[in-house]
């Protein structure tokens, strides 16, 4: 068994599992890449490491210093985590109808939280550390919509690993975010597989599924390009939530609602795109910072009406 210095050491090499169970064509495979396992329970884990290394490689940040970051959840507590053992402060700027356990987490590690009107979502966060970050240069301000350690991460680690552990893969389908996931696995796999399909999942615009972000909506990364992308699919919330019970009745897998989402999202690409082959699914997060969701219990159309109210990302 592998011995590691600190917990930083422990974030990628996520393990891989085969979900074609749930595939709608039984010659097309399924696999899913569980970003869940990383010790702060998401793939942000990743983006958050290297924001903060290459800042202190390019002496932008010291111990002491105060990190601002706009984030819905992940993002927040994987810079948290990194923040904590590396000496930061950090201050998150968090939309306040997300759900009880992520604000709870942030301050479990030590995050100085600030909300931004529920009605703004993720944008009016983005916003409202925007503003602060000019009014306050102090502020060390990583921004992980912008920032080219977002994809630099996933290009680096997620993307290997992926074609280490499926070389036979034909598509990666992932959700659509600050989509630095996409952007970074997509040009990893096809610098070294041209062949292989970047496929996006978002919500239809105007529709909330957490985690995921419609361009149409009024906001695009400046790390996002287009010219990755070989398609997108659309799942809404009931969609995702079913993907979610999905992977737990099924396949055991306690993934979030944003994980549900992509794999109704790659059902949807092979339903219509593919005759035979493999796809690789990337599930952001574990299904413990969703409980008071009640994604797997509740009535469905009950679940629904929730996560129209409260952000669960």
């Amino acid at each position: 068994m592998t011995r590691f210095n600190n917990i930083l050491e422990t974030i990628g090499n996520t393990p891989m599992v085969d979900i074609s169970q749930l595939s709608p064509n039984p010659d097309v495979k399924m696999f899913a890449k569980l970003e869940g396992q990383n010790p702060g329970g998401s793939s942000k884990d990743r983006i958050a490491l290297k924001m903060v290394e290459l800042a202190e490689r390019d002496g932008a940040i010291a111990p002491g210093d105060t990190i601002l970051e706009p984030s819905s959840g992940n993002t927040g507590i994987g810079l948290a985590l990194v923040a904590k053992l590396k000496g930061y402060n950090l201050r998150i700027i968090l939309p306040e109808n997300v759900s009880p356990e992520r604000r709870q987490l942030l301050e479990i590690f030590g995050a100085e939280v600030t909300l931004s009107p529920a009605e703004e979502g993720s944008n009016g966060a983005i916003r409202m550390a925007e503003k602060i970050s000019a009014d306050e240069p102090s502020y060390r301000f990583l921004f992980q919509y912008g920032n080219p350690a977002n994809p630099l991460a996933h290009y680096e680690g997620t993307g290997p690993e992926i074609l280490r552990d499926c070389p036979e893969i034909d598509v990666f389908c992932a959700g659509l975010g600050t989509s630095g996931t996409l952007m970074g696995v997509g040009r990893y796999l096809k610098e070294h597989k041209p062949d292989v399909k970047i496929v996006a999942v978002e919500p239809p615009a105007g529709e909330l599924v957490q985690g995921l972000r419609n361009l149409d909506d009024g906001f695009i990364p400046p790390i996002f390009s287009g010219d990755v992308l070989d398609g997108k699919t659309i799942a809404r919330p009931r969609e995702s939530i079913e993907g979610t019970r999905r992977l737990l009745n099924e396949c055991g897998i306690f993934a979030g609602v944003s994980s549900g989402a992509a794999v109704y999202g790659a059902n949807r690409y092979i339903s219509r795109a593919m005759s035979e082959g493999t796809v690789v699914v990337l599930l952001p997060d574990g299904g413990w910072k969703y409980l008071s969701s009640g994604a797997w219990t509740d009535d469905l159309d009950t679940v629904v009406d929730r996560a129209n109210r409260i952000n669960y990302w």
